[in-house]
């Protein structure tokens, strides 16, 4: 249920039919962009007045809004197309796609020796539902949203699937056009028939089969009546109990259900069964943060009147990820430790107070997640940019570390079952895309899951993982990417990337649009700063609420030190963050401009004293704060770009990307920042542009085709070697 936005690098919004806009002296728009009119909106908080000249674009659907967006675009895309080696630029990301070959996801491996996973197969767009019998099986396509997108003309996507224990049947859900709002549907795999009724706002993963393999539990969002604020959306959230087939499901477990366990209104549950065990598990949370409450019951007992839910957990105790088998059930937690601790907690008798320790806290690295099998653990420990994989034996609550294929991240796949000793992997690496392993105790062997491979003709990359001091001391890690015998005399175009929130750090990984980017000369810089994870939960509270600014200064600092180490020059210096990171990258440009010689925000959250008051913004006063408290009211207001914009100060060119269906960072934090901007602009006689580019069908990233992807990631490459002077505007 977290709900942190993917990295620009995995799942950036894009565009077939993009919406921009732009302000430059020096390259004027075929077409006049209209201007936005300010209508200030004050408000005052403990004493403070806050302006707001651009509120009125939060309602998005108004007219005037709409005609603003649209003006906007018309003027902008002449301009994006002009930029001499856009087109090149989108031609090598395409050849390095086709030559890279499959693109598979999301696995899951259940009994019966049947792997289910999303692919995208060389030349296509859109990622399709297949399994397959064994690793050496026939893939068989299962769903297949490009048949929704024909019939529509609107992009759908595969959110997320889970097989039934038996493989009868499989339940996905898919949404449309970016949204997430994701529907329901639950198919029987021998005949391709639907079954039963779609069920509507069923938007995250969390559902689950009962052993029996004819009902699961699913969680529906509430309906919004007429007029209820946007902040409703994930209130009084409702998880059902449905058997396949039956025209009604029944609510068992909610806010307005179980009105005696002391639920909180934010609170979205999911109930866990499993094959073996005798329990249903209960675990809440506010769809942005892990930590929640536990409840659990005699499985036999839901969906009948008085089920005895217990509490054993709750948000104090810190559980980030859980695990049912029998009567144990097995608990990650950073309660008392910052870098991740494994503990079983006995159902039968007891809570997590009780607990014995499984995996005690590694010293070299930080717990990511884990799986069982039926007489062991195996755990991703994360040491910086990679992740290697720990066994824990029965009594061996250190662990041994299992040797890595090379250098580089494990990502365990899914077995839910936990049928089998033998687990699946995948491991990817800076130079290659994933690979996929079977793992038998301490053994790996390679197994084939798709055609990929390592386009040919690449550069040979220098990785670099440094540290450097911030602005308090503080050092903080790096990992650069760029050609061997790179030189490093100032002139090289860097792009530094960062994120920052919910605990989230960068990790190892292929991509193509990296490799495009480096075979032009480029840098790429990704780094971890206090926000992230990366080296556990201090690190994550070091820039949280109102220790939020070390994230952004970490990030000034990051571009001081490259600067200094002769990669680039402020005249050749981009930055770039996604979601939580527009506030890295939106006040690192705006409290130190002139290091920067362009700026990408990508769906970036902007306005951090309004975004309270959309949807998803409720759910993430957990990680930013809220300004009813005056502590960290102020800390929001340091931390919103939107807000920190001066006139009279000539700040970088800056590209905003948005989908106009993002349901996680609504569209107008985008709006308002790049109409600030291009207002700023001009008191400082400043010849920058400001582009803002908007998708139509595009939400969050989420759901976005490969095609759109691609055309994002050449409007951005080829944006930042305009503003470096590497390539100029076609007249």
């Amino acid at each position: 249920m977290t709900r942190p936005a993917p990295t620009l690098r995995s799942l950036a919004s894009a565009a077939l039919v993009s919406l921009l806009t732009v302000t430059a002296a020096s390259a004027a728009p075929a077409t006049a962009q209209p201007v936005a009119p300010p209508r200030d909106v004050p408000g005052t908080f403990f004493g403070t007045t806050v302006h707001d000249p651009y509120r009125w674009m939060e309602d998005v659907k108004a007219q005037e809004t709409q005609t603003w967006f649209k003006g906007q675009g018309e003027a902008a895309r002449s301009v994006l197309d002009r930029i001499e080696g856009r087109d090149a630029i989108a031609k090598r990301l395409d050849e390095l796609a086709q030559a890279q070959g499959d693109s598979l996801r999301d696995l899951q491996s259940m009994p019966g020796e049947r792997l289910y996973y999303l692919k995208r197969g060389r030349g296509e767009t859109q990622l399709k539902l297949v399994m397959r019998q064994g690793t050496t099986g026939v893939e068989r396509v299962l769903v297949d949203p490009a048949e929704a997108t024909k019939r529509t003309g609107v992009p759908h996507a595969i959110n997320y699937y889970h097989p039934s224990w038996d493989g009868r049947y499989v339940a996905y859900g898919m949404s449309a056009g970016g949204s997430e709002n994701a529907t329901l549907y639950v198919l029987e795999v021998a005949t391709g028939r639907f079954l039963g009724k779609a069920w509507p706002r069923v938007n995250e993963a969390p559902m689950h089969w009962l052993p029996d393999g004819r009902s699961l539990t699913f969680t529906q969002m509430a309906l919004l009546k007429p007029g209820a604020p946007a902040t409703d959306t994930y209130k009084d959230s409702v998880t059902f109990l449905w058997r396949v087939g039956a025209a009604s499901a029944k609510p068992v477990f909610g806010p307005t259900v179980t009105r005696t366990l002391g639920l909180d209104r934010l609170d979205v549950s999911e109930l866990i069964t499993v094959p073996g065990s005798r329990w249903v598990v209960a675990r809440t949370t506010d769809t942005t943060v892990p930590e929640g409450k536990m409840f659990v019951a005699p499985l036999a007992t839901l969906g009948k009147p008085g089920t005895p839910w217990r509490r054993i957990a709750s948000e104090a105790d810190k559980v980030v990820d859980v695990a049912l088998q029998g009567d144990a059930l097995y608990v990650m937690t950073q309660a008392g430790a910052p870098r991740r601790r494994v503990l079983k907690v006995d159902l039968s008798c007891c809570d997590i107070a009780q607990a014995s320790v499984v995996a005690t806290e590694p010293k070299d690295g930080v717990l990511e997640g884990f799986s069982l099998t039926p007489s062991a653990l195996v755990a991703e420990v994360r040491v910086g940019t990679a992740i290697a994989l720990r066994r824990y034996e029965r009594g061996d609550t250190a662990g041994r570390n299992l040797p890595p294929p090379a250098a580089g991240a494990a990502r365990l796949v899914g077995a839910p079952a936990q049928h089998s000793e033998a687990l699946l992997y995948s491991f990817s690496g800076w130079t290659e895309p994933a690979r996929w392993y079977r793992l038998d105790a301490d053994r790996s062997v390679e197994v084939a899951l798709g055609q990929r491979a390592v386009p040919p003709g690449l550069p040979e990359l220098q990785i670099t993982d440094v540290s450097f001091p911030s602005h308090d001391g503080v050092r903080v890690p790096m990992t650069v990417l760029h050609r061997k015998g790179l030189p490093l005399d100032g002139k090289n175009p860097v792009l530094l990337e960062g994120y920052g929130s919910y605990g989230h750090s960068m990790t190892a990984s292929f991509s193509i649009a990296d490799m495009a980017w480096i075979e032009r000369g480029g840098v790429v810089a990704y780094l971890n700063p206090r926000g992230s994870g990366v080296y556990g939960d201090d690190w994550h509270r070091a820039g949280f609420k109102t220790t939020k600014s070390n994230t952004w200064k970490d990030g000034i600092a990051a571009a001081r030190w490259l600067i200094a180490q002769g990669y680039g020059s402020a005249k050749t210096m981009g930055i770039s963050g996604t979601s939580a990171g527009g506030i890295f990258v939106g006040r690192a440009t705006t409290e130190a401009p002139e290091l920067f010689a362009a700026a990408i925000y990508n769906v970036g959250m902007l306005d951090t004293i309004r975004s309270e008051e959309s949807a998803n913004g409720a759910t993430n006063v957990s990680e930013f704060g809220t300004v009813k408290d005056q502590a960290e009211f102020r800390a929001l207001l340091e931390m919103s770009t939107y807000h920190a914009i001066k006139d009279g100060t000539a700040y970088p060119g800056v590209l905003l990307l948005h989908g106009m269906n993002d349901p996680r960072v609504d569209v107008w934090e985008s709006g308002k920042a790049a109409a600030r901007l291009q207002a700023a602009a001009k008191t400082a006689n400043n010849d920058r542009p400001v582009l803002l580019r908007l998708d139509m069908q595009a939400g969050h990233g989420v759901g976005s085709t490969l095609t759109q992807r691609q055309a994002m990631n050449a409007d951005m490459q080829s944006f930042l070697l305009w503003q470096m002077g590497k390539t100029t505007l076609r007249d």
